[in-house]
């Protein structure tokens, strides 16, 4: 009896053993730090109040990130984007101000499943868009100063995995936030506006 007991533990501590090797390697089957780099679009949309039509020019950019994975389906995101444009604005008065654009955001990220190499994901969070205005002649209206604005950011996305550490990325991200104004009243519209911003790039899994 007591022999059979003994086989019993036995048994239930190996069973044990191989789950817990299962866990743990499939724990370290996760990869779980991510590097992108990518070559951004950033189309502003046209937003009018008070009078007054602000229209942004639509530019190019760079959007760099770093991805965590927590497990197989969930992540935390940063990053940071730079692109530069310009601001014009119509009514009862004119204005254009050139400004690089500095993106600063959080996002948590929600993988999706996935199929053959491709693995698809959407996300959502938040940040600032800081509006810098630049130096340069003509670029800016009198006055036109630094502004910080809050956003909401969402998008969706996918990777395909060329190799274990390597993929490329391609991924809409949309940008809310309210309108700059540049801190002059004179140029202030009150409404919110929209950023679209399709990307493709490259990521580094480590």
């Amino acid at each position: 009896m007591e022999r059979k007991h003994a086989i019993k533990r036995t048994g239930l501590a190996v069973l044990g053993l191989i789950a817990t090797l299962s866990i743990t390697a499939a724990a370290q089957d996760i990869v779980r730090s991510e590097i992108s780099v990518e070559g951004t679009g950033f189309f502003t949309k046209d937003t009018t109040g008070n009078g007054k039509l602000d229209r942004a020019t639509n530019t190019g950019g760079l959007l760099v990130g770093y991805r965590y994975n927590f497990n197989r389906w969930l992540a935390g995101e940063a990053n940071y984007g730079y692109d530069r444009n310009t601001q014009t604005y119509f009514g009862s008065t004119f204005g254009r101000v050139e400004s690089n654009v500095h993106q600063i955001t959080g996002s948590a990220v929600v993988k999706l499943p996935g199929f053959a190499r491709i693995q698809p994901y959407a996300l959502a969070g938040g940040g600032a868009l800081v509006f810098d205005p630049t130096s340069n002649g003509g670029g800016n209206f009198v006055g036109a100063t630094r502004e910080t604005r809050g956003t909401f950011v969402y998008g969706v996305g996918a990777d395909y995995v060329l190799a274990k550490h390597w993929s490329v990325r391609a991924e809409y991200r949309g940008l809310v936030y309210k309108a700059a104004d540049f801190n002059l009243a004179s140029l202030n519209t009150d409404k919110w506006t929209h950023i679209a911003q399709p990307s493709a790039g490259i990521v580094f899994r480590f």
